[in-house]
């Protein structure tokens, strides 16, 4: 089953993702079985992150060829990692298909998109098991971490570098049945392939990485799990960017420049 959160009317609801149509529901379907209210086409929808995370976790360095293409940039944390360790990113960056990243004008130097999957828990969870983690998971979802990659030397943390307006494209639905680390990430930029590999090539998976969190954090549902990128790829206004993984769909966004987008 698909499922996402669209602008209708000017709100956010929760809707069933058909071939042609989208079931609009009372509900969140993460929270219960709501009912269908009424149906839009799926070709005007207008969509929006597919869910606003109670905390929106992020992985880092989790590809080995990743890990490796880092480390000969000099990138001095660019180890393998030896337990699971993870990250947060802020609500705000958040932004649906379709819509455009935004590059700010004061952002010089390499920006930059990286293809990621998205585990989209289901239930609250505290020192979790392998299998409880794996029961957790709700469904699946395709994140585009953006990142200002000077910004990212420059400062201190990942305030502005990941986490500026539209850096963290989330989208376009959450699948239910699908065997996500089986799967293929693509990235695109304008039609034109720049990065494919096994989305499961990991470190630590997704359940790894729940379970650790659990020692310490309750996970809650709606809590989203962002597991890094094997490849990056450099953007600039102008561009489309396209993320697919084969069973879950393809998050499509354009790049503009601030003060050159619609509003």
């Amino acid at each position: 089953m698909r499922y996402a959160r669209l602008s209708v009317g000017g709100r956010a609801v929760w809707g069933r993702v058909g071939e042609t149509d989208v079931e609009l529901l009372s509900g969140s379907p993460i929270d219960g079985d709501p009912r269908v209210i009424g149906t839009v086409q799926r070709e005007t929808a207008v969509w929006l992150p597919p869910v606003v995370p109670p905390v929106f976790y992020a992985v880092g360095l989790n590809y080995p060829r990743h890990i490796e293409h880092a480390a000969r940039l000099g990138n001095a944390a660019a180890v393998l990692p030896e337990r699971p360790e993870v990250g947060y990113r802020a609500n705000n960056a958040l932004t649906g298909h379709l819509r455009p990243v935004v590059k700010p004008a004061s952002a010089q130097g390499r920006f930059e998109a990286e293809p990621e999957l998205v585990a989209v828990i289901g239930r609250t969870l505290r020192y979790a098991s392998h299998a409880e983690a794996r029961a957790s998971v709700f469904g699946w979802t395709i994140g585009n971490d953006v990142s200002a990659r000077t910004w990212q030397h420059q400062d201190r943390t990942f305030w502005r570098s990941k986490n500026s307006d539209t850096f963290k494209p989330m989208g376009p639905w959450i699948e239910t049945d699908v065997d996500a680390l089986a799967q293929t990430t693509t990235l695109r930029v304008n039609g034109e392939e720049r990065a494919s590999f096994p989305t499961g090539d990991m470190v630590f998976d997704p359940f790894d990485y729940i379970v650790e969190i659990t020692k310490h954090i309750t996970m809650h549902p709606g809590d989203v799990l962002w597991m890094g990128a094997e490849s990056t790829c450099g953007i600039e206004p102008g561009d489309t960017v396209e993320i697919e993984i084969t069973g879950i769909g393809v998050l499509s966004n354009p790049v503009h420049l601030e003060g050159n987008h619609p509003s």
